[in-house]
Order: structure tokens, then sequence, then C-alpha cells
């Protein structure tokens, strides 16, 4: 019998860690944007999402949004500008960085 270890198996490097939790558990607070990622959701057909990692008060977190407009900044942030801190906030019904 194998054991798992012999398969040379690696996690993922874009693998995110730590307990997910809800944007809005986030709002009006300063976090770190360690990373993201963008995909076609499995749930809404024709939709994304983003996933970011982040960190808040030094513990890594993970946080799921189908925002546009979070997609649409977090794109535009240059690839050796992360981790950057920022605070989501919600502007009207729309969340953004700030």
């Amino acid at each position: 019998m194998f054991n798992f270890s012999d398969f040379k198996i690696k996690p993922k490097e874009n693998t995110f860690i730590g307990k997910k939790m809800d944007v809005d558990d986030v709002l009006n607070i300063e976090i770190a944007v360690l990373g993201f990622e963008i995909k076609d959701s499995t749930k809404k057909a024709g939709t994304k999402y983003l996933t970011l990692q982040i960190e808040v008060n030094e513990n890594k977190r993970v946080v799921f949004t189908g925002s546009k407009t979070l997609m649409d900044l977090i794109s535009q942030v240059p690839k050796d500008g992360f981790p950057f801190k920022t605070t989501i906030k919600k502007n009207d019904k729309r969340l953004e960085f700030t």
C-alpha cells in the first residue's frame, strides 16, 4: 500500500489559509490584503466571485464575495503592490476599497 507522501504532491501555491469570514464582518475594519483570485462561480452561471486572502488582527482569513466593484478595483493593483492595507466600505449597496 502507498503512503500519501510517496506521491510527492504539494499544495497549490494559491492555497488560501485561515477561517472563512463574511465580507460584512470586515466592513469598516483595516485589513491587509495578501492576495486574491477571481474565478467563475459554480453557484450562479455566467458570474464570477472574488476570493481574498486577508490578515485581520494578525490572523489570516479568507473572504469570498461576488462584488463586481471589488473585483474591478483589485484587478488594477499591480502584482508588486501586494500586500496592501485597506478598509472595505459600503457606498450605498456597492462595496469599495478605501
